[in-house]
């Protein structure tokens, strides 16, 4: 495979389309140097530049329109002028009405005809990926079962066009490959709609919703401020743990499945890091299989073209990416089409961050907003709930190797839970009066001690052995005390602890009073500690909301 960095397009004047190779596969003529990668664009989205560069409509209907990185237009593959950051200043509502009785007249003839030169001009390139990404996918699951396989769908086109690769690679008479569907709660109504049309086009292949069924966007806004571009928070909640609850669920017992996903290089920087091949998954005992990892957006759409599958129609608008319409990566592009296409959900999610800027103090909070600095926000300064981020310890005067805590919440048993992964909880030993809790090795010799009242806030934590959590030196043992206090103080159930631990020994569910329960199976749990050293503050959502204090001895700053 050609990698990302190579990539070099050309462009055919007879043919008025992108080419892969330098000579066009449809007219024979020579290409010219183009761009390094495109995306079609589609008559919708014509209609919508017509009405932004002040054009006849229909005046486009004839024109091949492609869009390269940077969200720059080429039309008959000249560059053409389009301001996004006036974008701001229009009128959504006006563009809207125009742009609806406009489509009325959308004439799609020659973007089919231009679609038909595009795919035979480049059926050399089609033919080099499609088959290489379908032995890839044979080569890698020859000693697989494919009901230990599984497609992540997301409704986007990377993950449409992974999921016909793998149909075509591993299905068979009676064996189709499961989809899990990781429903966010937070899609576009189009990634909606488009789910419902492929379960009814694929009736015999297996989709499988995963849903955050205990928390609400909304409501947790209130709570941790809205995601931004550093503190994606929502992906944790809404969609890793859920999937990872999903796959715990159909696969148990399975000690290795294999999961399809449409990652691709060219996506984004941090996605350029990832590999092809990877068990370094977010979600455990997950082998990641990502068959187009080194394609472009040319080559996606190629695909799509050539096998004429259908995809999501949020493309068909202009959007380049479909994920949730609140994403604080969304590009202002992204927001624009959203305040025309999907006004409701646009206008409802403006308001919950005009309202949050307001609560947190910010000045101007309607321009904050409009300039989304809000994408910027960091940490968790003007939060309440921030507060329970703060660790207050003191080390014992009277007994050595051992830190009294002032917890922000009366300890309860979940708290003894929090510990398990350092010992064995001896629920029979201790002094009940002073409200002892006793941990031990496997040996059955005491590694630590809990004292507190259930009911009270001061915690003392007595340490026996250090090696019991997995470091050297009194400091960093507190530290590790610190994690699990901090997640005690903190958990509202994210479910990022329950991701991690590839024994399944972590189970994270709401309560019906709202309460978070939290527990550990001490039957599967094998003390590796790794859901106390994952996060390196030891709460995922401490590492959101994180906030700005001057250190002090006896605290610990988040």
């Amino acid at each position: 495979m050609i990698h990302c960095s190579e990539s070099q397009l050309y462009w055919c004047e007879e043919c008025k389309i992108p080419l892969y190779e330098p000579v066009c596969g449809c007219c024979g003529a020579k290409g010219r140097r183009f761009v390094k990668d495109v995306r079609v664009v589609f008559p919708e989205e014509k209609v919508l530049l017509e009405i932004l560069l002040g054009l006849k409509a229909g005046e486009l209907n004839e024109k091949s329109l492609w869009n390269a990185a940077g969200n720059v237009y080429y039309l008959d593959g000249v560059r053409m002028p389009l301001s996004i950051q006036r974008l701001r200043e229009m009128d959504a509502g006006k563009i809207r009405k125009t742009y609806d009785e406009n489509r009325k007249n959308m004439d799609d003839t020659f973007f089919k005809q231009m679609t038909e030169r595009f795919v035979k001009a480049n059926a050399n390139r089609y033919q080099e990926i499609s088959q290489e990404a379908l032995s890839y996918i044979w080569e890698e699951t020859q000693e697989m079962e494919i009901g230990d396989m599984f497609v992540s769908f997301s409704g986007g086109k990377d993950s449409t066009v992974v999921a016909d690769l793998c149909k075509r690679a591993l299905d068979g008479p009676g064996k189709k490959i499961l989809h899990i569907f990781g429903d966010t709660t937070l899609e576009f109504p189009m990634t909606e709609q488009y789910v419902a049309q492929y379960k009814k086009e694929n009736p015999k292949t297996p989709m499988i919703s995963s849903r955050n069924k205990e928390k609400n966007f909304e409501e947790l806004c209130e709570i941790v401020g809205p995601p931004s571009r550093v503190m994606r928070w929502c992906c944790t909640i809404f969609k890793t743990g859920a999937i990872n609850q999903k796959i715990s669920a159909l696969f148990r017992g399975k000690k290795r499945i294999v999961a399809f996903q449409g990652i691709r290089h060219s996506e984004s920087a941090s996605r350029s890091k990832y590999e092809r091949t990877s068990t370094n998954s977010k979600i455990a005992k997950q082998l990641t299989l990502c068959p187009i990892i080194e394609w472009f957006d040319f080559d996606v759409w190629l695909y799509l073209m050539t096998t004429g599958i259908a995809f999501n129609s949020a493309y068909r608008l202009g959007y380049a990416r479909v994920g949730c319409y609140c994403c604080p990566n969304n590009s202002l592009w992204s927001e624009f089409l959203s305040s025309i296409f999907i006004p409701d959900k646009y206008n409802d999610f403006q308001n919950l961050l005009i309202d949050f800027a307001k609560k947190v103090g910010k000045k101007d909070a309607e321009v904050y907003v409009k300039e989304g600095k809000w994408k910027a926000r960091q940490g968790g300064n003007g939060l309440d709930y921030a507060r329970k981020s703060i660790v207050s310890y003191e080390p014992c005067v009277k007994e050595e190797n051992a830190f009294n805590y002032d917890l922000t919440r009366p300890i309860t048993e979940e708290l003894y839970e929090l510990f398990k992964p350092f010992g064995t909880y001896q629920s029979e030993l201790g002094n009940k009066r002073l409200g002892e809790a006793y941990f031990t090795d496997a040996d059955n010799n005491v590694v630590f001690v809990l004292q507190g009242r259930p009911g009270q806030t001061r915690c003392k934590v007595i340490v026996h052995r250090e090696d019991a959590f997995h470091v050297k030196g009194m400091s960093k043992v507190r530290e590790k005390i610190d994690c699990q206090i901090t997640k005690y103080q903190m958990c509202m159930g994210c479910k990022a602890c329950e991701s991690v631990c590839r024994f399944n020994a972590i189970t994270v569910k709401e309560m019906p009073d709202k309460s978070t329960s939290y527990t550990i199976n001490e039957a599967k749990c094998v003390k590796c500690t790794e859901c106390v050293s994952h996060f390196s503050v030891g709460c995922y959502m401490r590492k959101v909301l994180t906030i700005k204090r001057e250190d002090k001895e006896g605290t610990t700053n988040a």
